[in-house]
């Protein structure tokens, strides 16, 4: 280069990260922010003691909690939900999303097979295995009260792609987003409290940042917990088909303190090895098995119901999107709005766990992969499963769906068991089943430890691996409450958990968005002034270089 080629800064607020970590305890081989650890400590152990203290009182306190914010709060729900989807839109189809994360001239650290592996294993594994039958079952064999008319095939697995596509998307997408955007093109902590230094400045790294990463904590470790616990019940219902183990609250307990061990193993391991490899495996077996069920089952209704369904949903997203339910049914808050709880209860984690993994993707590249792909692939996995679960329960005269009320968790099995395919088969894709809820359940619970330990360590992304399995463990030990509170209705309990956390989270994605737009509007400034002085300083050599050519006595002397 004849001249000094463009400039493009990203860390320029790096220093300001020993703000955050000067305050860390650095003894006896930890290194995490002791307000946020202690604190968030101190907050999940009560209501441990609290939950296990007496099972039955914490139960309908839980109840009434879930009760009052789904009636009341519904509508705070779904308009946030319906912005959360909205911006990222917004932001895709900008001049905004030319962004790249991490500066012009970063690349991706993984394939793009690994990074959306990755995406689906974090974001909804257990999620899809747990509800892709028994959901649209349920709408099926209901009213849908949006319409005021018992569900068709088409709407109930409609209603089922509004639940698990571009709503819930939105959501991670944003948040991941801003935890990068802040993390790459700022150089602050990969921290929830770094997102909002655009408002805050410096107090983000007081007392205000600590609350936002308590909240953050709290709420990740909740929709963990809920997460664990479907696990746990469709694992326990997978034994007991094959092995005739009982279903029953002690045994889900065993469960899942013995795949807590296995995911504290893969959590020690790191997110390059144990995660990365698991959920690479998982998309390899989980299509296999997809594939399994399409072929077996009736293809040609699968399909067709797939495209039925995929035209109700795009047809009328914006109606049910916007419908808030009035009166004391609450269909709403057993689904939607237990859903968006979930939803946003997980987007800590999962928006951290993306972060981690997105560095050198462009603001619109990010967008449409995290928008598009993972609700494509969702739309297929309800429409094989629940589209296989529809057919058979019509076939049989609602046989299948009469298990599902019983205990929705052997939903999978129950339907495996009622196909017309050999003992043998129906054992192999019975092992499949558990294992994919047991793959499943290791990534999530072992990224979300590095995610917990990522948020209480304040931002860094190499923490000692004791704190890692404390943060593994706590996990299960959550899960295990929540299953124990809530006996024989464990479900109402782990929807209740996420519901409550939800809300308060929801306020502050919200506050959220405002920064991040501040800073990807500065970002495409710098972006346009990095292009024009790479462009004047391309033309500047070319013409540098063509006098040289042209001047005889400069080549005679370049060539001594």
């Amino acid at each position: 280069m004849y001249s000094k080629g463009p400039t493009y800064e990203t860390q320029k607020l790096k220093g300001k990260s020993k703000l955050l970590h000067s305050r860390n305890f650095n003894k006896f081989g930890f290194d995490f922010h002791p307000q946020v650890s202690i604190i968030s400590g101190i907050l999940v152990i009560l209501f441990l003691i609290f939950t296990l203290k007496n099972p039955d009182a914490a139960n309908t306190v839980f109840s009434s909690l879930k009760n009052t914010i789904t009636t009341k709060w519904n509508w705070f729900f779904i308009l946030s939900a319906n912005f959360f989807l909205l911006f990222p839109i917004y932001l895709l189809f900008s001049k905004l999303g030319e962004v790249r994360l991490g500066g012009p001239e970063a690349k991706p650290e993984f394939t793009n097979f690994a990074w959306y592996s990755m995406l689906i294993s974090a974001g909804m594994g257990i999620g899809l295995m747990f509800w892709s039958i028994g959901e649209p079952l349920y709408h099926y064999n209901s009213v849908l009260p949006m319409f005021g008319e018992k569900a068709t095939l088409a709407s109930a697995l409609g209603i089922t792609f509004y639940h698990w596509g571009f709503h819930p998307w939105g959501i991670y997408a944003l948040i991941s987003l801003a935890l990068a955007f802040f993390a790459y093109n700022r150089g602050l902590p990969l921290s929830l409290r770094s997102v909002f230094y655009p408002i805050f400045k410096d107090k983000v790294f007081g007392i205000l940042g600590d609350i936002i990463d308590i909240l953050a904590v709290i709420s990740c470790l909740f929709g963990l917990a809920t997460s664990l616990g479907f696990g746990a019940q469709q694992i326990n219902a997978g034994l007991n088909y094959l092995f005739g183990i009982p279903q029953s609250t002690t045994v889900q307990v065993l469960l899942i303190c013995i795949i807590t061990g296995i995911a504290t193993i893969s959590v020690i391991s790191g997110i390059g090895k144990g995660v990365r490899i698991l959920s690479e495996l998982n998309m390899r077996v989980a299509a296999i098995f997809l594939l399994l069920i399409l072929f077996i089952g009736p293809t040609l209704f699968i399909v067709r119901l797939f495209n039925n369904s995929v035209g109700f949903y795009l047809n009328n997203i914006v109606s049910i999107s916007f419908w808030s339910e009035q009166g004391k049914e609450n269909w709403q808050g057993s689904w939607t709005i237990f859903y968006w709880a979930w939803w946003i209860s997980w987007s800590p984690f999962v928006g951290m766990f993306i972060a981690r993994i997105s560095k050198g993707r462009t603001v619109r590249e990010f967008l449409s992969a995290i928008l598009i792909i993972p609700a494509l692939l969702s739309f297929i996995w309800m429409s094989v499963f629940g589209g296989a679960a529809l057919f058979q329960d019509i076939s049989n005269n609602g046989l299948l769906f009469n298990a599902v009320k019983f205990n929705v968790a052997t939903s999978l099995f129950e339907m495996i068991q009622n196909m017309d395919v050999s003992q043998t088969l129906k054992i192999i894709m019975s092992s499949t089943g558990i294992f994919l809820v047991v793959s499943f359940f290791v990534t999530s619970s072992d990224s979300g430890s590095l995610v917990v330990d990522n948020l209480t360590s304040g931002g860094k992304l190499d923490s000692p691996v004791p704190q890692r399995v404390f943060w593994a463990v706590m996990e299960g030990v959550l899960a295990i409450a929540l299953l124990i509170a809530g006996g024989t209705d464990a479900l109402n309990a782990l929807q209740t958990a996420v519901v409550i956390s939800g809300l308060p989270f929801a306020a502050l994605l919200l506050v959220m968005t405002y920064s991040l737009h501040v800073g990807l509007s500065t970002d495409l400034k710098k972006l346009k002034k990095y292009r024009e002085d790479k462009l004047l300083n391309k033309i500047f050599n070319e013409k540098i270089r063509g006098n040289f050519e042209k001047n005889e006595k400069i080549k005679s002397r370049l060539n001594k």
